[in-house]
Order: structure tokens, then C-alpha cells, then sequence
């Protein structure tokens, strides 16, 4: 019971922060999700279009894994790897808080052209280029190990490479919106965290 109820705070507190920030800044006229919205190459609007479809499916998985991960073809993990689970998870919670609030009124969703948003290098900034989404790999990886079940690891799996996916998307676009500033950033500072 005890990585339920872990389980169930930690990600709850992640898509508190998540829809907060939204929230936050909708009310000064930003609207942050950008996924799969306005017109994009085909390509960017298919790995949007499942990021965005994956993302709302995985916190689908990861609540009902709290209440009904007995019927979602359990996997038998050991505490101490359960319990690694809960501090990844609560590791992506702190990545993706510092990432938003680094991130002030620049935070986006998705790739969007007629956007001008600031580039941002300063807290987690400086020892990841992509946080919010290390926030929501850890999320993701923390929470199938916590509550182990097939569905929930697939999911995580998939998850995982969308976001990458992505990444791969936003540093075609980000040159050309920041130029050599963002290519110095980019040289700099790794895509993940550490050596990644």
C-alpha cells in the first residue's frame, strides 16, 4: 500500500504543477500547449499529435496502475527496486518543477513558429537543455517500477521515446528561432542531464 499512496501523491503533485503552470500563464494570454496545434510539417504533427495522445494515456495508466494494477497483468519487482521507483518518480516531480519555473513565461509545449519565446540557460537550464522532459522520463520509468505491471512499463517505454522524438523535432526548429545563440547552448550543455 505504501507505493500506492507514494505513487498517487507524486504524480499527483506533477500534473498539479503541470496544469497550474498552463493555468498561470493562460491567464496572461499564453497558451502553453502547442502540441498537434496550428500548421506544422507532417512529421511534427504525427510525433505531436501521439506525444500529446500518450501523454493524457499515461496518466490514465499511472492512476488506474494505483487502484487496479492487479488486473493490468502484474509484474513481481523487488521492494528495493520499487522503492527506487519511488525516488525516480519523485526526482521527475523536482526536474519538472525547476524546469517550469526556470522556464517563466517561455514554457511551451510543442513546436510553434508564431510564438516568440525567450531562450532560457539559467537554473536547471544550465545542466540540462531538456528538464521538463527529463522530469517526465524519470516520471515515467519511476512510476512502472514502483507499481510494476505490463501496461504501465509499455507505456512508460513508449512515452519515453515520444519525448525523444520530440526533442529531436524541437532542435531542428530551435536554431532557427535562437540561432548561434541556442547552437553555443546546445554545445555546451547536454540534451539530457550528465553525459546524455
Amino acid at each position: 500500500m505504501i507505493f500506492q499512496i507514494s505513487i498517487f501523491a507524486l504524480i499527483t503533485c506533477f500534473y498539479i504543477a503541470y496544469f497550474t503552470k498552463q493555468i498561470l500563464l493562460r491567464k496572461k494570454g499564453i497558451h502553453t500547449n502547442r502540441l498537434a496545434k496550428g500548421r506544422k510539417p507532417p512529421k511534427t504533427a504525427a510525433i505531436e499529435t501521439a506525444l500529446l495522445a500518450a501523454t493524457y494515456g499515461i496518466a490514465a495508466i499511472q492512476y488506474a496502475s494505483v487502484l487496479f494494477s492487479r488486473f493490468m497483468l502484474p509484474l513481481s519487482f523487488p521492494d528495493s527496486v520499487r522503492w527506487i521507483g519511488i525516488a525516480l518518480t519523485g526526482g521527475g516531480v523536482i526536474f519538472f518543477v525547476l524546469a517550469i519555473t526556470s522556464m517563466r513565461d517561455s514554457w511551451r509545449a510543442g513546436v510553434d513558429e508564431t510564438q516568440k519565446t525567450s531562450i532560457v540557460t539559467r537554473g536547471i537550464y544550465k545542466v540540462s537543455r531538456n528538464p521538463a522532459f527529463v522530469g517526465f522520463d524519470l516520471l515515467y520509468m519511476g512510476s512502472a517500477l514502483a507499481l510494476p505491471n505490463m501496461i504501465s512499463i509499455l507505456s512508460a517505454f513508449i512515452g519515453i521515446l515520444l519525448l525523444h522524438f520530440q526533442i529531436l523535432e524541437e532542435e531542428t526548429y530551435l536554431p532557427r528561432a535562437f540561432g548561434d545563440e541556442y547552437l553555443k547552448y546546445k554545445s555546451s550543455t547536454p540534451r539530457y542531464f550528465l553525459f546524455f
